[in-house]
């Protein structure tokens, strides 16, 4: 079961028939690329945990069954606010994918010299729904459009309205948000984490099962090339961000968040910590 090649559908596409309305795009990739035929299998995923085995038609498919997805998913939800950088976003939404994001926030900074079309973004989603194929994830993670810095801080503290396009951290059980800055008498991240007490009674097994919206969640922001002005770390500290280090050396604007996550993911799948 596991070797089958994954793919992610939409809701739509599910019939009540058990039949799955394949797409062109999605019918080429299976059919050209992957060069499966008429009655071969394959995983379909929904992006939101469940998937199925279905079986390839000549221009759709049905499903099998449901089947359980192995638990690949963090105990965990991991906002990540990046400053865009002049060049390498693809390689951060890919990577911060494979490492289990929920959520990656492109950001304009005081610095941010990049100011990405509408193309790009569609280009980001298609970069995450890829690498949560490839990396067997059950979660898509969600790339938002790029907004102001401010904004974006603010949002993890004030409860969604139905309007606002950021994630709303208001109903998670705990938030815990990060704010990386290089060149500061910070504690390390990964002593931040470790120190982090117990705060929820359940298993890390039982919070894998929980939907996305109830997980504990961390909220990390990493800088442009040049790093963060003072006003920005500022304007975080203030709204309740802990000032945090990746280490000693000044790492790139497209190292740093996969550094980041690296840790972050480390430790919650490591017995020193659970949340």
């Amino acid at each position: 079961m596991t070797q089958l090649q994954r793919i992610a559908i939409q809701p739509s596409q599910m019939q009540q028939d058990k039949v799955i309305n394949l797409d062109e795009e999605q019918l080429h990739y299976l059919c050209r690329v992957l060069r499966l035929r008429p009655g071969s299998n394959f995983i379909a995923m929904d992006g939101m945990g469940k998937w199925w085995l279905a079986q390839l038609r000549e221009n759709n498919a049905i499903v099998i069954e449901e089947v359980e997805n192995y638990q690949r998913e963090l105990s965990t939800a991991i906002t990540l606010i990046v400053a865009l950088p002049k060049n390498g976003f693809d390689e951060i939404v890919r990577c911060t994918t494979e490492l289990g994001a929920a959520c990656i926030i492109p950001v304009i900074s005081d610095r941010t010299l990049l100011k990405p079309s509408p193309q790009k973004l569609q280009r980001w989603q298609r970069i995450a729904q890829e690498a949560a194929e490839q990396s067997e994830r059950s979660i898509i993670p969600s790339v938002l459009e790029p907004a102001a810095l401010k904004s974006v801080l603010s949002s993890t503290l004030v409860e969604d309205d139905g309007n606002s396009s950021f994630i709303n951290t208001s109903i998670h059980r705990s938030t815990y948000r990060y704010i990386c800055a290089a060149r500061e008498d910070s504690n390390h991240l990964i002593n931040c984490l470790q120190k982090l007490k117990l705060q929820n009674p359940d298993s890390s097994n039982q919070l894998q099962h929980l939907p996305l919206q109830y997980l504990p969640q961390i909220v990390i922001a990493t800088g442009p090339e040049g790093g963060w002005t003072e006003a920005e770390i500022n304007y975080a500290v203030d709204l309740g961000f802990v000032k945090v280090s990746l280490g000693k050396r000044i790492l790139r604007a497209v190292t740093a968040p996969i550094a980041a996550l690296s840790m972050i993911t480390s430790i919650l799948e490591s017995d020193s910590i659970q949340f």
